[in-house]
């Protein structure tokens, strides 16, 4: 998979792209990552990428050049034609649905939002455009994070036992069951004795009742589309 991303503040990835399971997946070619100054493609001295906007208001708006001359260079020469996505809050809401579909995807070219908004023109330039949630950032650049780190970990052979997938929280509409590791007994709090029979029956019975229970009091609003978890009530 090849990543673009567009932004106007490409320190921001440092850290974040260095580290834990996107730097093992650069590291074994399955992602390659480029962050692109979009300062590199406006035209003036003082290499500005935002201006008032028209009408009046607060704040500065992203300018649709820029964004304009960068798709244009990056999607010049490429064989697969790449999907863009524009970081907004105004998108529609990112979910574990979205991020399995994009894992699929050869080439993604994400633009992070900034300042007060953008110019509206620039959404004539995508083909989706995404929010990570009902709240706002300063910036797009760490919805960017989000996303590449939700649809990386779903590449083959990213992380190392592919079983981690199934049954993580938001995969068929439910969350996850409760976990526990040694020891046993600390301070009182004891590991469900059916974890520790040895029967893998029984112990995986156990796991969906719980991941049910959990989900039913936690997000009852996954329950409305698990089949499996209404059959599970109507016995």
């Amino acid at each position: 998979m090849k990543i673009d991303i567009l932004t106007l503040f490409p320190e921001m990835f440092k850290g974040v792209f260095e580290e834990s399971m996107i730097k093992i997946a650069k590291e074994k070619s399955l992602v390659k990552i480029d962050i692109h100054n979009l300062r590199q493609w406006t035209s003036d001295k003082h290499k500005t990428a935002d201006d008032k906007p028209y009408g009046g208001g607060p704040g500065m708006v992203m300018k649709v050049e820029p964004v304009d001359k960068a798709l244009e260079e990056l999607t010049k020469s490429v064989k697969t034609k790449p999907i863009v996505v524009l970081l907004t809050p105004q998108g529609q809401r990112f979910s574990q649905t979205e991020a399995k579909t994009f894992a699929e995807y050869a080439h993604i070219i994400l633009v992070c939002g900034h300042y007060e908004g953008f110019d509206e023109r620039i959404r004539k330039l995508v083909n989706a455009e995404f929010s990570i949630g009902d709240y706002i950032l300063t910036c797009g650049e760490i919805p960017a994070m989000v996303f590449c780190d939700a649809i990386i970990r779903l590449i083959p052979g990213v992380l190392g036992d592919a079983n981690c997938l199934i049954d993580e929280s938001f995969e068929n509409n439910i969350l996850e069951y409760p976990q526990y590791t040694r020891p046993a007994d600390y301070k009182g709090m004891k590991v469900p004795e059916v974890l520790l029979c040895g029967d893998p029956k029984k112990i995986n019975a156990w796991q969906k009742e719980q991941a049910t229970i959990r989900t039913k009091i936690r997000r009852p609003d996954l329950l409305d589309n698990n089949d499996s978890c209404k059959k599970q009530e109507e016995k």
